[in-house]
């Protein structure tokens, strides 16, 4: 919703850039009528559009990890929705904003009201004229024209003709239109500033539409005393001091070359390069560990273990598979050791004279190896030693001073997410629920870097990835003295009630 509402935002203050640098001075007012409405429709549009042959993909590096690695901690948190979370701050201020919005718009017609109360109201063939006493105000508004009495002794045929054209031309469903969109956008300043373009532009459209007939008198009304008006955003006024002077420089104006109607065609990039952005869709551009297929080896000693199934191991195929590891982690050679079952999935691990070296795993579940192996994994030009077995923990803010540091780490993890867990609205409502599997790396420098998730919605792994972004940075951890990079695996539980 919020990512929503900054681009339609973001392609609104796009439209009005190009409005005000190379359509506003020009006389085409009723092709910036249709510019102005079309283009503000449009940026609540777009933000949906996804054009197929418009579609690129983004290239986004990230980390895979080996499958192994993935939940060999013991931390696991879970979030549970409460009946108070249903409604979040946003949606309360968002609603509490709509409803006075509306109050002021009722309002304003209520004022109208009553002006129409207190005036004189007389039927004519085109109009409806309401006469005020002792007021000097002049507006339209719909097919009713509001004139003080004291208007009527001076130039009333022009300000009626005046007015007549707003009436004949719905202005007052443009100004009305943009009102209800304040109400819905309250938080947004562009859309008033799309109201008082359009407002003034009808003003213009107005006076251009007079000054064929009444040019003279249509110069000497702007020029003389400014009059009596109505605060009112929705109707078109006569008198309004901030417009007088733009409506007699648009009046003294040329009418605009043909050519210059040119100017619209920009508009045509410009919206392609926002349906280019829109259709955008993020590819993930994996440092993938190497394949086993790939590699060249002089001298490999293989082994092999075939089990059953991968997935459902049986009590003596567990420990077999256990043995297996314990006796990659002790290999000191070139070797390759794989395990497969009857249905082609398979785990292949390469060892060299300093562990393990690479893995590649042709499954889905994952597979845990002994956690008191000490080994360590190389790729992505790094060393990658597991949370469960490096040397020298990262140290989380606050741990500085713990007996153990391994501990504190997972303490102080499940405060950081229990204290920032917020559970979306909008999965709630979608009755989203699930575990989110998340795996990051403490890199070398302390922080937070190749965040992985696998969840049952992108909307509970957003989240997620919202409250790891809030981790601190930590001093990093270590490998015989050296530093090195520490994956860390926790699955993040979301239950609705």
């Amino acid at each position: 919703m919020i990512q929503y509402i900054l681009e339609s935002i973001a392609f609104q203050l796009l439209f009005l850039i190009v409005y005000d640098l190379f359509l506003k001075k020009e006389t085409f007012f009723q092709w910036n009528r249709v510019y102005l409405i079309g283009t503000y429709v449009l940026s609540l549009v777009l933000p949906w559009v996804k054009i197929e042959a418009l579609k690129t993909k983004v290239s986004e590096t990230t980390f895979s990890y080996p499958e192994f690695l993935w939940n060999r901690n013991d931390l696991e948190v879970s979030g549970v929705s409460g009946t108070n979370d249903l409604v979040s701050w946003f949606t309360i201020v968002l609603i509490a904003g709509m409803v006075i919005a509306t109050f002021i718009f009722v309002f304003k017609l209520y004022q109208i009201k009553q002006l129409k109360d207190k005036g004189t109201i007389q039927y004519l063939n085109d109009f409806t004229q309401i006469v005020i006493r002792n007021s000097e105000i002049a507006f339209s508004f719909f097919k009713s024209v509001f004139l003080g009495d004291k208007v009527l002794d001076k130039d009333y045929e022009s300000i009626v003709a005046h007015e007549l054209v707003h009436i004949r031309q719905g202005h007052s469903y443009d100004l009305v239109f943009f009102e209800l969109l304040r109400i819905i956008n309250w938080f947004n300043p562009l859309v008033y500033v799309y109201q008082n373009r359009i407002s003034e532009l009808h003003e213009f459209i107005a006076d251009a539409q007079v000054s064929k007939t009444h040019k003279k008198e249509q110069y000497q009304l702007l020029l003389s005393q400014v009059f009596q008006t109505e605060n009112i955003s929705f109707i078109n006024p006569f008198f309004k001091s901030s417009l007088i002077k733009k409506r007699i420089v648009m009046l003294q104006k040329s009418k605009s070359k043909r050519v210059f109607q040119l100017k619209y065609v920009v508009l045509v990039p410009l919206v392609l390069g926002m349906l280019c952005y829109t259709s955008c869709e993020s590819e993930v551009k994996t440092d993938e560990v190497e394949s086993s297929s790939s590699l060249k080896m002089s001298s490999v000693d293989e082994f092999l273990l075939e089990v059953g199934d991968l997935d459902n191991l049986s009590e003596e195929e567990k420990k077999a598979q256990t043995n297996f590891f314990n006796e990659v982690d002790a290999y000191k050679k070139v070797g390759l050791f794989t395990i497969k079952d009857a249905q082609g999935k398979e785990i292949m691990i390469k060892t060299n004279s300093e562990g393990i070296e690479s893995v590649n795993v042709n499954k889905e579940k994952e597979v845990h190896p002994n956690k008191n192996a000490n080994s360590e994994i190389k790729y992505d030009e790094g060393v990658h030693v597991p949370f469960s077995t490096v040397d020298e923990v990262p140290v989380f803010p606050g741990c500085e001073d713990a007996a153990d540091y391994r501990a504190c780490f997972q303490d102080k993890m499940f405060a950081h997410i229990t204290a920032n867990f917020k559970y979306p609205t909008e999965a709630q409502e979608k009755g989203i629920q699930g575990k989110v599997n998340l795996m990051f790396i403490i890199d070398e420098t302390g922080n937070i870097a190749g965040l992985r998730m696998r969840g049952p919605d992108k909307i509970l792994e957003d989240e997620a990835e919202r409250i790891i972004s809030l981790l601190p940075k930590m001093t990093p951890g270590k490998q015989d003295g050296k530093v090195v990079r520490v994956p860390f695996s926790i699955p993040i539980t979301f239950k609705l009630h």
